[in-house]
C-alpha cells in the first residue's frame, strides 16, 4: 500500500476530475507537488486546511511517480522529517483511493500534532 497522500479542496478536486490534471496554486508557486505521508497528514490538515469544511484525500500510486519523487526536509511551522515532493505532473490516473473528509468536532492542538511527526 502506498503511503503518499495529497489533500485537495473540493474545488481543486472538481477541477482535477474534469481536466485529469491535479494542480494547486501552492504547487505551482513552489514548483513541485506537495504530498504527505500518513504520519504527516494530521498536521498538514491542521496547518493548511483548517478553514475548509470538507477536503478530498487522495492516495497516490507511488510506483507511477517514483522517477520524479524526492523526499526533502521541510523547516516550516516546526515540522521535521522529510516530505514527499513530486517534480513532475500529477494526474488523476495516479490516484488509487479517494476519501471525502468532513471537519470533525474535535481537533488536537498544534503542539501535539508537531510532536506526532517526530521520530
Amino acid at each position: 500500500m502506498s503511503d503518499i497522500y495529497k489533500v485537495l479542496t473540493e474545488d481543486e478536486w472538481h477541477a482535477a476530475s474534469s481536466s485529469g490534471q491535479i494542480i494547486t496554486n501552492l504547487d505551482e508557486e513552489d514548483g513541485f507537488v506537495h504530498f504527505s505521508t500518513s504520519k504527516q497528514l494530521a498536521l498538514t490538515l491542521h496547518l493548511y486546511f483548517k478553514d475548509q469544511k470538507k477536503v478530498v484525500l487522495l492516495q497516490i500510486d507511488k510506483e507511477n511517480i517514483k522517477d520524479n519523487l524526492v523526499f526533502e526536509k521541510a523547516n516550516s511551522e516546526g515540522r521535521t522529517g522529510t516530505f514527499p515532493h513530486l517534480y513532475g505532473k500529477l494526474t488523476t490516473q495516479d490516484v488509487i483511493n479517494t476519501w471525502c473528509l468532513d471537519r470533525c468536532g474535535f481537533e488536537l492542538p498544534k503542539e501535539v500534532l508537531v510532536e506526532s511527526e517526530k521520530k
